[in-house]
């Protein structure tokens, strides 16, 4: 016997051979992810379109934990020339999701555009008229460079036996392209979030070979917090029953919603609360209506996310990528953090985000404190070195403020060593820079202008979104 309640809800009868009610809590599964997207893997394949995609064969590659993974290939991308002198090269090394592909169009082999394309191109403020950009996909990724969805020697798939990596292991592959392309020194390595990962490690492994040095919301190590973030999006993937312990490649369907789960976990910490409300609110997307099982915008949003994710991404890559951010610490072996830092040379820029909960206040504080030569109230800092607090509204939209020091977005400032930037609500760091910094007419050689990354003969002001995520 089936009845209605007052409000015309169905009521099942009870039997267990009955469909689930239109509108009761059966119906909350129909806000997972479709299994057929994505399945059961979004990554880049050998025989898909490579697009601008290059190969590197950089051969065996010993790693830190003893393992050596054999034939490993970076797929890089680059833009602009390498001058005679080979001194105007730029590393830009991507987050948690990215790729090699840091600007362009979508187009065959890229399914998005350059993720930094506001940043680096032609007159950017990452030039690529006057630089030598280079971009890979990191290693243990998916698209294009060796990695869980790679063919192993024998012919299979990785999957479940590919090898954990650190960010030491990246940062050594990278090298080995620079070597392959002739760079023995950048004039700046640039990185966000894990991207700043690798570039705090570059300047503490190989001093000698970064002039400038520029990190966007990262740290010297993982805190606890992250950790636990990072954990939960790892639970998610591997509880997936099509995660098949990671060997899911010869399946018709893989670990897409463990997947798309651990992104909309990792998205949600991208966003501050007060954000959150303020965009979404308790609003209902479109017509759906929450109390019988629609959703809310702010959900709809998440699940926007993790479905865009599906089409380019590999639930392995994710784990092995977020392994390496776990175990992130550049003081491991060098006597601790502080000793590790004393090694950088480079002239360094910290962009500290304080409003997102993956990056709790100041996470730039551990890439930033003793590092030698800078007296700071609390960080020492070189004189050539840079922090950049955001200390505005929650939602971000102020502009970033040193200590007792205004970076204003729309007048030059005469700080020699620091880019105006500033954060706003959608998590983006805005770069208005004159080529490559500051406007200080008196800090350069004659006839130049000095910045945060070099002396620039005329500057260009530009407006610029640099995602984190």
């Amino acid at each position: 016997m089936s009845a209605t309640t007052s409000s015309s809800y169905p009521v099942s009868s009870g039997s267990a051979e009955t469909e689930p009610a239109a509108y009761g809590v059966g119906t909350a599964s129909s806000k997972l992810v479709d299994r057929k997207a994505g399945s059961p893997t979004g990554a880049w394949r050998p025989g898909d379109e490579p697009g601008h995609r290059r190969f590197l064969e950089i051969g065996d590659l010993p790693l830190e934990s003893g393992e050596v993974l054999p034939n490993t290939v970076l797929a890089f991308e680059t833009w602009g020339e390498l001058s005679p002198q080979r001194d105007n090269a730029v590393l830009v090394l991507h987050a948690l999701t990215g790729d090699s592909h840091v600007t362009g169009e979508a187009g065959p082999g890229h399914p998005t555009p350059g993720w930094w394309s506001d940043l680096v191109g032609p007159g950017r403020a990452i030039d690529t008229e006057r630089y030598f950009v280079v971009a890979a996909n990191i290693l243990g990724g998916c698209q294009g460079s060796t990695g869980p969805s790679s063919t192993a020697p024998d012919g299979r798939p990785w999957g479940s036996r590919f090898p954990w990596l650190t960010t030491r292991d990246a940062v050594e592959a990278e090298a080995r392209l620079a070597d392959a392309l002739g760079i023995e020194v950048f004039h700046l390595v640039i990185g966000a979030s894990l991207g700043g990962h690798r570039a705090i490690e570059w300047g503490v492994t190989h001093p000698q070979r970064v002039r400038n040095l520029a990190l966007v919301a990262t740290g010297a190590s993982t805190t606890a917090d992250q950790l636990a973030w990072c954990h939960l999006q790892e639970l998610a993937i591997v509880a997936d029953p099509f995660f098949f312990d990671g060997d899911y490649y010869s399946h018709s369907v893989g670990p897409v919603r463990g997947l798309g789960l651990a992104r909309a976990l990792a998205h949600t910490t991208y966003r501050s609360a007060a954000e959150l409300d303020e965009r979404f609110g308790r609003r209902h997307q479109g017509e759906e209506d929450p109390a019988v099982g629609g959703r809310y915008q702010v959900e709809s949003y998440l699940d926007y996310h993790a479905g865009k994710l599906l089409a380019r991404f590999d639930a392995n890559t994710y784990l092995i990528v977020t392994h390496s951010m776990m175990v992130h610490d550049v003081g491991t072996g060098r006597g601790g953090i502080e000793a590790a830092l004393a090694r950088v040379q480079a002239r360094t820029l910290v962009v500290d985000v304080d409003f997102r909960p993956a990056l709790p206040a100041r996470p730039g504080r551990g890439a930033g404190r003793r590092h030698p030569g800078r007296k700071a109230r609390d960080h020492q800092l070189p004189a050539r070195a840079r922090r950049l607090p955001h200390r505005g509204r929650a939602d971000g939209r102020d502009p970033a403020r040193l200590p007792g020091r205004r970076i204003d977005t729309d007048k030059p400032t005469k700080t020699s060593e620091t880019t105006r930037l500033r954060v706003d609500s959608e998590v983006f760091v805005e770069v208005c820079a004159m080529r490559h910094g500051v406007r200080d007419r008196t800090a350069g050689p004659s006839g130049t202008e000095r910045s945060a990354f070099g002396d620039s003969p005329d500057f260009a002001e530009s407006r610029c979104s640099v995602t984190l995520s």
